[in-house]
């Protein structure tokens, strides 16, 4: 099993030490989970901190073999403003992650998906008002972070009856930095066009791909992901969502190979991993 670069006590000792630094924090949790921290407010991104996909899936022919050992206990993230879900899959929309993440921030806010909100209140058992439910083009701030949603494919841009995205990405401006983070998605027509419209510093991008056989929606490629990157303008790009299920994963070599060929800025985190972004 892959071990993080810090868990634990550990990754709790690096995220105290953060507060004393100035500049954006950000730290990969595994699979689309990331922590993002300025001003020592603190916001999790999709969190996928539990076994229960491996639990779930243990006696059928679709094994979720964790790869990568869990950064941190959800109960220990005592001091989070916000909480992200992008879609319903439980690896974005986790209730054995996101109950105790409820339970150990009393005022904590989740921002989801307008259509999913009924859905998100059923599985945790909260008030159906309690989730903010965004949807492409909305908007809401907490804590010093503005949140925008704009469409994700997963593998289409999909609605409900009232015509909400199922599945989103956000834009999360704080201070002077502007993050995107997509959620699972494939490239769709005018979606480099949307996202043009944001200074985007930190492009945060799944790069295990799809393939049939795998029999779950797939994601952007790692050239994929790489040439998106290149084509919104992103200052940086960080891949995610590999490596946490030996059924639905990739190398990032061929993101890593692709940036470089195009000059686009990148940087490979493990789990556990802080990258600190300085003030502009």
């Amino acid at each position: 099993m892959i071990e993080p670069a810090l868990a634990d006590d550990a990754f709790l000792a690096d995220v105290a030490a953060a507060r004393r630094e100035a500049g954006l924090h950000v730290w990969w949790l595994g699979q689309s989970g990331f922590l993002l921290m300025h001003d020592g407010q603190c916001v999790l991104l999709d969190p996928y901190l539990s076994d229960s996909l491996t639990k779930k899936y243990e006696n059928t022919e679709k094994l979720h073999i964790r790869m990568t050992r869990r950064v941190i206990e959800p109960r220990r993230l005592d001091f989070v403003s916000v909480v992200t879900s992008s879609h319903s899959h439980t690896d974005h929309l986790d209730p054995e992650t996101l109950k105790p993440l409820v339970e150990a921030n009393r005022d904590l806010k989740l921002i989801v998906p307008e259509a999913n909100r009924h859905l998100v209140a059923e599985r945790l058992s909260l008030p159906v008002a309690q989730p903010i439910g965004l949807d492409d083009g909305l908007s809401a701030t907490v804590d010093g972070f503005e949140f925008t949603g704009v469409p994700a494919a997963h593998e289409t841009v999909d609605r409900d009856a009232d015509g909400h995205c199922k599945f989103l990405g956000y834009v999360v401006q704080t201070g002077k930095w502007t993050v995107y983070h997509s959620g699972d998605t494939v490239l769709y027509d005018g979606m480099v066009d949307r996202l043009f419209e944001f200074p985007i510093d930190l492009a945060l991008l799944p790069i295990n791909g799809r393939s049939s056989e795998r029999r779950v929606a797939g994601n952007l490629s790692g050239l994929e992901a790489a040439r998106l990157a290149r084509d919104i303008d992103a200052r940086l790009v960080i891949p995610c969502h590999y490596e946490m299920f030996e059924f639905n994963t990739a190398s990032p070599e061929s993101f890593v190979c692709e940036c470089q060929r195009l000059e686009q800025p990148f940087r490979v985190l493990k789990a556990g991993e802080r990258l600190t972004l300085p003030p502009p």
